[in-house]
């Protein structure tokens, strides 16, 4: 049985990215990496794989952000992925890459949704005085953050917690997260039927939840 295949949205660090490497390293991912894109040429996330898998381009190089959306799907057409993970990238995505890849086009998110889309959500939950934080996978529609979620991590937010606190604390959680959730996805469990959301078979009507040995449960 041929590898999954996964191309992988990076703009920043790329630790997350490189979960993946590592779980695919491993044997605990079976699936096969077929490229990483970025919308930041000197992105370090690009350096945690071999050139030949690399892509990368300047946004304001192009006429108008159709122009760059355009550029970056028929650069992940080309590499034929089975999913598209977008693992810490910081672009809002075209109407023209959505529609190409829903359904298999997954976002990690650094917030319980629907609580908190967009941006600085650990400061956003601690300004809200929230007792409990986390991250999310779901899938994209053109929707910022809107997606159906397939599974969550979580945390408690403890006194004296800063947005730097929260976020090292929740890093592991969100390293965990996704490859779980892409264990789902690549084994075939994982489907979107009916504009429902389905694994294994059955209705997922609420998030499946990241448990402590790293396993997702209803």
């Amino acid at each position: 049985m041929a590898l999954a295949r996964l191309a992988v949205l990076a703009s920043g660090r790329g630790s997350n990215l490189q979960a993946l490497v590592s779980a695919i390293a491993d044997g605990a991912l079976p699936a096969r990496l077929v490229g990483v894109f970025s919308d930041r040429p000197d992105a370090a996330a690009l350096q945690r794989v071999p050139a030949a898998l690399r892509w990368s381009a300047e946004p304001r190089s192009f006429a108008d952000r159709e122009a760059f959306d355009h550029a970056l799907t028929a650069a992940v057409v080309r590499s034929a992925p089975d999913w598209v993970v977008c693992a810490g990238y910081m672009r809002i995505l075209g109407g023209e890459f959505t529609g190409r890849f829903g359904g298999r086009l997954l976002n990690l998110h650094p917030s319980l949704l629907p609580k908190y889309r967009g941006l600085r959500t650990h400061a956003r939950a601690l300004e809200a005085g929230d007792s409990e934080y986390g991250a999310s996978v779901h899938l994209v529609v053109p929707e910022l953050d809107a997606g159906s979620v397939i599974a969550q991590a979580r945390l408690p937010i403890l006194a004296g917690d800063t947005p730097r606190t929260l976020a090292l604390r929740l890093l592991p959680l969100e390293h965990r997260l996704l490859v779980a959730v892409l264990q789902l996805a690549v084994s075939g469990r994982l489907t979107e039927q009916d504009a429902g959301l389905h694994c294994d078979g059955q209705p997922l009507f609420t998030p499946l939840r990241l448990d402590s040995s790293g396993r997702l449960t209803p």
